[in-house]
């Protein structure tokens, strides 16, 4: 019996490549490498290289790729033995309901953020016994008027994955998103283009609150926002050797840690939060392992209460939110 021989990188072969083929050549490649989602990256990342749904990749496993298709295939396979994350060598992210760039000059989103998300809709469409829309129909100006037209701002915004996600799902919100890298902002400028909503939202490099007066005006800072959102760098520096390699060597070290103990940017964005958030309004932080009760006691120095947490799917407290007094 005659047997094909193994396409090891390099290796030259004159048989044309079958799906089932470089899916288990994959495999056994990515495996050897240390990677625990072997099966499910090669298919995935086949089925970008081939232009096919990866239903057709179970279903017909002996249909034939051309040369170039697995020429593309092969380098990602070396990319992702490497251990760069798959996100990143197909240069998108699904969350929530869409598909994000991602560059390096942003975070890979992640599931976990969806917490974030869902809890920043919910205070948006009134749908978490907030103040009722009549009275907030009657509200003065200067306190929250979440329920009729949100106005949120999103600190350290990187793909723009969060505060997008929000306005995709709340019609008539607006936003700013702010990052102190301009290739982030710029990747999240494309993602608003994508999605449709650039019309609903601005995205400024700032370093955290510091030249939001001179990129927004300070008519646009004294009329306040409704909800405040960030997922900023909380990996304390004595804990970045620990994080997988997918992450520490691939997302932006300041989108990772603030290079101390994890709490600088909950430190300044607090007193960002009662500077820019109305009377009423919500400040949502995504935040990392054990740091709620620091950020618990932030948020209520800076006259924050209704002190909640919320929890990730993994049982995790990952987000803390406070509502402003007044």
């Amino acid at each position: 019996m005659k047997i094909k021989p193994a396409m090891n990188e390099g290796a030259p072969d004159n048989t044309p490549a079958t799906l089932g083929d470089l899916v288990n050549w994959a495999v056994v490649q990515l495996r050897g490498a240390g990677c625990d989602t072997a099966r499910l990256d090669a298919r995935i990342l086949l089925s970008e290289a081939c232009g096919v749904d990866a239903s057709r990749i179970l279903a017909w496993p002996e249909d034939k790729v051309t040369d170039d298709a697995a020429t593309r295939f092969r380098a990602m396979i070396a990319r992702r033995m490497a251990h760069e994350p798959v996100s990143r060598i197909l240069g998108k992210r699904d969350f929530w309901r869409h598909s994000f760039k991602v560059t390096a000059d942003t975070l890979d989103p992640r599931p976990d953020s969806e917490t974030l998300v869902e809890w920043a809709i919910e205070c948006a469409t009134n749908s978490a016994g907030e103040v009722p829309n009549e009275v907030l129909n009657e509200a003065p100006t200067g306190t929250s008027n979440a329920a009729k037209s949100p106005a949120i701002i999103d600190f350290g915004t990187g793909t723009g994955c969060l505060i997008l996600s929000v306005l995709g799902d709340v019609p008539g919100a607006t936003g700013i998103g702010v990052d102190i890298s301009p290739g982030a902002v710029a990747c999240a400028r494309e993602n608003a283009e994508s999605l449709e909503l650039a019309d609903r939202c601005r995205f400024v490099v700032s370093d955290w609150d510091r030249d939001l007066d001179r990129e927004l005006g300070g008519k646009t800072l004294a009329a306040g926002f409704d909800i405040m959102l960030s997922n900023p760098p909380y990996i304390a520096q004595d804990e970045m050797a620990d994080l997988a390699p997918d992450v520490r060597d691939y997302d932006p070290y300041n989108a990772l840690s603030d290079g101390a103990d994890g709490l600088g940017a909950y430190r300044i964005l607090a007193g960002v939060a009662a500077r820019l958030v109305r009377p009423g309004g919500m400040v949502i932080f995504e935040i990392g392992r054990g740091q709620e009760k620091a950020v618990h006691d932030l948020l209520t120095q800076h006259g924050f209460d209704a002190i909640e947490y919320r929890r990730d799917l993994g049982d995790i407290v990952r987000c803390v939110g406070g509502r402003k007094a007044g």
